[in-house]
């Protein structure tokens, strides 16, 4: 069955950095398209980057220059590199495979605070 797994999260300060990881299984991790999702306290879920199997990117506007997605396809894992992180990144992330079908890890959550 499709399993994903992000770990990486944790308390940061304001200007620091993480990186997010997601272990993927159960399907072909080389032919899928990933993203990382974000969801802040009271707010709805929202695209924070998304990285085709080509290997092509996207990000939201919010995190442009700031946030790196990568993949390993010898590790079946996604990567979402943050830095120069700000209060409002704070949020729970969650790495989706996409496709018709869709599956979600469980996230991680990411504090930035003094």
């Amino acid at each position: 069955q499709v399993q994903l797994v992000e770990s990486g999260g944790g308390l940061v300060q304001p200007g620091g950095s993480l990186r997010l990881s997601c272990a993927a299984s159960g399907f072909t991790f080389s032919s899928y398209g990933m993203s990382w999702y974000r969801q802040a306290p009271g707010k709805e879920r929202e695209l924070v980057a998304s990285c085709t199997s080509g290997g092509r990117t996207y990000y939201a506007d919010s995190v442009k220059g700031r946030f790196t997605i990568s993949r390993d396809n010898a590790k079946n894992t996604v990567y979402l590199g943050m830095n120069s992180l700000k209060a409002e990144d704070t949020a729970v992330y969650y790495c989706k495979r996409v496709g018709s079908a869709e599956y979600w890890g469980q996230g991680t959550q990411v504090t930035v605070s003094s």
